[in-house]
């Protein structure tokens, strides 16, 4: 069974950071592309950013500049570094693995809660 374990999230006040982190097994981290997405209340899961095995880096246009997506391949662990945070990110942050041949083929984390307000 293949599990994707996330850290992180918690309540910050606008323009302050965090970091979340998301920790798989060796054979899905080596072989997939990770990333995450977020989901607000009343709204869809959109895609924030991905990351491929190799290192290329894709963000959506909304966190362009403030997040940083980065993967520790030692540890099997995906970063998501949150700056400059502002209350529209406010969301459940999901890790995902996708299946780069068959990407039908995707697995979530169990979802953390960022929360922006002062």
């Amino acid at each position: 069974q293949v599990q994707l374990v996330e850290s992180g999230g918690g309540l910050v006040q606008p323009g302050g950071p965090l970091r979340s982190s998301c920790s798989t097994s060796g054979s899905i981290f080596n072989l997939y592309v990770m990333g995450w997405y977020r989901q607000a209340p009343g709204k869809q899961r959109e895609l924030v950013t991905t990351i491929t095995r190799g290192g290329g880096t894709a963000y959506a246009d909304s966190v362009k500049g403030r997040f940083t997506i980065s993967r520790d391949n030692a540890k099997n662990t995906v970063y998501l570094q949150m700056n400059s945070l502002k209350p529209d990110d406010t969301a459940v942050y999901y890790c995902n693995a996708k299946n780069p041949v068959f990407t039908t083929v995707n697995y979530w984390g169990q979802g953390t809660q960022v929360t922006v307000s002062s």
